[in-house]
Protein backbone atom coordinates (compact mmCIF):
# COMPACT_ATOMS: atom_id res chain seq x y z
CA UNK A 1 0.00 0.00 0.00
CA UNK A 2 1.30 3.40 -0.97
CA UNK A 3 1.32 6.20 1.59
CA UNK A 4 0.41 9.88 1.58
CA UNK A 5 3.14 12.37 2.46
CA UNK A 6 2.69 16.11 3.12
CA UNK A 7 5.64 18.46 2.58
CA UNK A 8 5.04 21.68 4.52
CA UNK A 9 6.89 24.71 5.91
CA UNK A 10 7.63 25.01 9.62
CA UNK A 11 4.55 27.08 10.44
CA UNK A 12 2.38 24.05 9.61
CA UNK A 13 4.50 21.54 11.54
CA UNK A 14 1.71 20.31 13.81
CA UNK A 15 -1.13 20.06 11.33
CA UNK A 16 -0.97 16.84 9.36
CA UNK A 17 1.24 14.84 11.72
CA UNK A 18 -1.40 15.28 14.45
CA UNK A 19 -3.90 13.72 12.07
CA UNK A 20 -1.68 10.66 11.71
CA UNK A 21 -0.39 11.47 8.23
CA UNK A 22 3.29 11.47 7.33
CA UNK A 23 4.46 15.07 7.28
CA UNK A 24 7.91 16.39 6.46
CA UNK A 25 8.71 19.94 7.51
CA UNK A 26 11.30 21.87 5.50
CA UNK A 27 12.53 25.38 4.77
CA UNK A 28 11.77 26.86 1.34
CA UNK A 29 15.41 26.48 0.28
CA UNK A 30 15.31 22.75 1.18
CA UNK A 31 12.00 21.98 -0.55
CA UNK A 32 13.34 20.95 -3.94
CA UNK A 33 15.86 18.48 -2.50
CA UNK A 34 13.22 17.05 -0.14
CA UNK A 35 10.80 16.65 -3.03
CA UNK A 36 13.43 14.77 -5.07
CA UNK A 37 14.07 12.43 -2.14
CA UNK A 38 10.34 11.76 -1.75
CA UNK A 39 9.89 11.14 -5.47
CA UNK A 40 12.56 8.43 -5.25
CA UNK A 41 10.77 6.76 -2.30
CA UNK A 42 8.69 3.88 -3.60
CA UNK A 43 6.56 3.84 -0.43
CA UNK A 44 4.94 7.18 -1.30
CA UNK A 45 1.98 7.12 -3.67
CA UNK A 46 0.62 10.63 -3.05
CA UNK A 47 2.80 13.65 -2.36
CA UNK A 48 1.21 16.93 -1.31
CA UNK A 49 3.40 20.04 -1.23
CA UNK A 50 2.45 23.38 0.30
CA UNK A 51 2.46 26.02 -2.45
CA UNK A 52 4.67 28.31 -0.36
CA UNK A 53 7.50 25.80 -0.84
CA UNK A 54 7.43 26.28 -4.61
CA UNK A 55 8.85 29.82 -4.42
CA UNK A 56 12.44 28.89 -5.30
CA UNK A 57 11.63 25.79 -7.33
CA UNK A 58 9.06 27.36 -9.58
CA UNK A 59 5.85 25.79 -10.78
CA UNK A 60 7.27 24.78 -14.17
CA UNK A 61 9.99 22.58 -12.62
CA UNK A 62 7.37 21.18 -10.28
CA UNK A 63 5.07 20.32 -13.20
CA UNK A 64 7.95 18.57 -14.98
CA UNK A 65 8.44 16.33 -11.95
CA UNK A 66 4.70 15.73 -11.83
CA UNK A 67 4.73 14.50 -15.44
CA UNK A 68 7.55 12.00 -14.88
CA UNK A 69 6.45 10.60 -11.50
CA UNK A 70 3.92 7.72 -11.56
CA UNK A 71 2.21 8.74 -8.30
CA UNK A 72 -0.10 11.65 -7.55
CA UNK A 73 1.62 14.98 -6.91
CA UNK A 74 -0.55 17.80 -5.57
CA UNK A 75 -0.12 21.44 -4.60
CA UNK A 76 -1.80 22.41 -1.34
CA UNK A 77 -2.99 26.02 -1.35
CA UNK A 78 -1.48 28.12 1.42
CA UNK A 79 -3.84 29.00 4.26
CA UNK A 80 -5.39 32.43 3.83
CA UNK A 81 -5.01 33.45 7.46
CA UNK A 82 -8.57 34.77 7.52
CA UNK A 83 -11.27 33.06 9.52
CA UNK A 84 -14.22 32.32 7.30
CA UNK A 85 -17.64 33.16 8.70
CA UNK A 86 -19.40 30.39 6.80
CA UNK A 87 -19.26 26.68 7.52
CA UNK A 88 -20.09 24.68 10.55
CA UNK A 89 -18.23 24.39 13.81
CA UNK A 90 -16.57 21.08 12.86
CA UNK A 91 -15.00 22.56 9.71
CA UNK A 92 -13.63 25.52 11.67
CA UNK A 93 -12.25 23.19 14.33
CA UNK A 94 -10.47 21.01 11.74
CA UNK A 95 -9.09 24.08 9.93
CA UNK A 96 -7.74 25.48 13.19
CA UNK A 97 -6.19 22.13 14.21
CA UNK A 98 -4.59 21.38 10.84
CA UNK A 99 -3.85 24.88 9.62
CA UNK A 100 -5.62 24.02 6.36
CA UNK A 101 -9.13 23.46 5.15
CA UNK A 102 -9.25 19.98 3.68
CA UNK A 103 -12.48 18.72 2.15
CA UNK A 104 -12.73 15.10 1.08
CA UNK A 105 -15.60 13.92 -1.09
Amino acid sequence: MKGIVFLTPKDARYGFSLAGVTQIVVEVREAEAALETLLADLAAGVLVIDERLLEEMGEERFRERERRWPGVLLILPAPSGEEEREGDYFERLIRRALGYHVRLK
